[in-house]
């Protein structure tokens, strides 16, 4: 993409999209994603948000990422977290807040189209090649690194972070294997349209 105004159209609606994804996994309640237990069992020890909690951890995945391929930390980055952040907030604290999902089915439903929607969220997003969210920093250098797939890569990120969800007491369940699997394929499902949607935006924009 090389109009601005489209890049950034896609950057903002990717990171909305992402973050109502990843707000409806923790919200059905059947286990969260791996870095999203890690967020929401630190804000249950603690007096900070889930959102606040996405952005310290992004900060401390930033410095880790330019260590692993060798290269200055992205400050750009904090944009991205901070907005991540904020909108998880959003959605959590606001829009949410007031939600039950009772009934297995529902959960099962609403965990599965949350999965989707973060899948699409992060493949709309990634097209700009704008700064990463430090968790996607994190899929990218480990692809760098070891020259991996996005589903690859991002799985082995996942099981890093499910480690470290368990020694806070995150909220990890069935919920959170399912994410583990299921995030690369989804991401990898709607790569191919995003890229075709994302060039014909930029063309739109350019005209």
């Amino acid at each position: 993409m090389k109009n601005i105004r489209a890049r950034i159209l896609f950057f903002i609606i990717g990171l909305i999209i992402l973050s109502f994804g990843v707000s409806m996994t923790i919200k059905a309640d059947l286990g969260a994603g791996a870095w999203d237990a890690l967020n929401v069992g630190l804000s249950e020890i603690t007096s900070l948000t889930v959102g606040n909690w996405v952005i310290i951890i992004g900060l401390l995945l930033m410095f880790i990422n330019a260590m692993i391929i060798k290269a200055r930390p992205d400050f750009f980055a904090l944009i991205t977290v901070f907005l991540i952040g904020f909108l998880i907030d959003f959605w959590l604290l606001i829009v949410m807040d007031s939600w039950e999902i009772n009934g297995l089915f529902f959960k099962i439903m609403t965990l599965t189209i949350g999965i989707f929607i973060l899948g699409l969220g992060v493949s709309l997003y990634l097209q700009p090649k704008f700064p990463l969210n430090p968790v996607d920093g994190l899929m990218v250098s480990l692809q760098m690194k070891f020259h991996l797939s996005t589903g690859v890569a991002k799985t082995i990120g996942e099981a890093l972070a499910f480690i470290l969800a368990l020694l806070v007491g995150g909220p990890i369940g069935v919920g959170t294997f399912i994410i583990l699997f299921g995030i690369g394929p989804a991401i990898q499902l709607f790569e191919p349209t995003a890229k075709k949607i994302a060039t014909q935006l930029d063309q739109s924009f350019s005209a």
